[in-house]
């Protein structure tokens, strides 16, 4: 049955929160950044960024890097609200739109300039998935906001997983975690529909690279990154 009282949404929110933060504060968790790093001061950054991670893992992001700068993309489904009531008790802002559809409302209030925060976490996979594969709405938000796209890639030892179309990642107390993230992407603006899907591949390939090494590292204890794709201008000029 999906909850759709505000009341009951916001205090599970603040009751999960309570727990998530206290699963993630057990975890032993080391983070490479080869871009900007969320767990520094964002402020610092020139740059506004979009953080992209997988639907499945954005419980450890939320309850580790938090706070008022930074704003998740969340659908305007009865889940998706129940997944903001968890948001905004963990400090964070919404922005209401969808990476699988246009984006659109999103763009409009990505561009207001009476904005709080000033970098966006994304699920480039949700709200329906299908899982692990990039949705053009990601792109078309960077696109027409010129906030750039940094890849994260997130891995948990054994974590425990929801039947759920995601298999959403619960990490296990006291277990190891593993984040890496990887180079800022930079979207042309004003993109087109084969534009969009160029740079739609591009992103899943990093997100795929991050996503492989970070498992592959709290898996064996060895932080190896594969091969780069080809660059974006090199690729796209072929």
């Amino acid at each position: 049955m999906k909850i759709r009282n505000p009341h009951l949404i916001r205090a599970a929110g603040q009751l999960g929160a309570l727990l998530v933060r206290g699963l993630v504060r057990s975890q032993s968790l080391r983070l490479h950044s080869l871009g900007p790093d969320l767990s520094c001061d964002r402020g610092r950054f020139a740059d506004r960024f979009i953080f992209s991670i997988w639907h499945e893992n954005l419980l450890l992001p939320a309850a580790r890097f938090g706070a008022p700068d930074l704003a998740v993309l969340i659908s305007s489904h009865a889940d998706g609200q129940l997944l903001g009531g968890l948001i905004t008790a963990m400090g964070m802002e919404m922005v209401k739109g969808s990476s699988t559809r246009g984006g659109v409302e999103a763009v409009r209030q990505l561009l207001r300039p009476d904005t709080t925060w000033r970098h966006l976490a994304i699920t480039p996979d949700g709200p329906r998935g299908p899982r692990r594969i990039v949705q053009p709405g990601a792109i078309y938000v960077a696109s027409r906001t010129g906030m750039k796209i940094v890849p994260v890639g997130i891995g948990y030892r054994r974590p425990w997983r929801l039947k759920s179309w995601d298999r959403f990642a619960v990490p296990r107390p006291f277990s190891r975690a593993r984040i890496i993230q990887g180079e800022p992407i930079t979207v042309p603006p004003d993109l087109r529909t084969a534009g969009l899907e160029d740079y739609r591949e591009i992103v899943q390939a990093e997100m795929d690279r991050m996503n492989d090494a970070a498992e592959r590292w709290v898996n064996t204890g060895t932080l190896d990154l594969a091969a780069k794709p080809v660059s974006p201008s090199l690729r796209l000029a072929a």
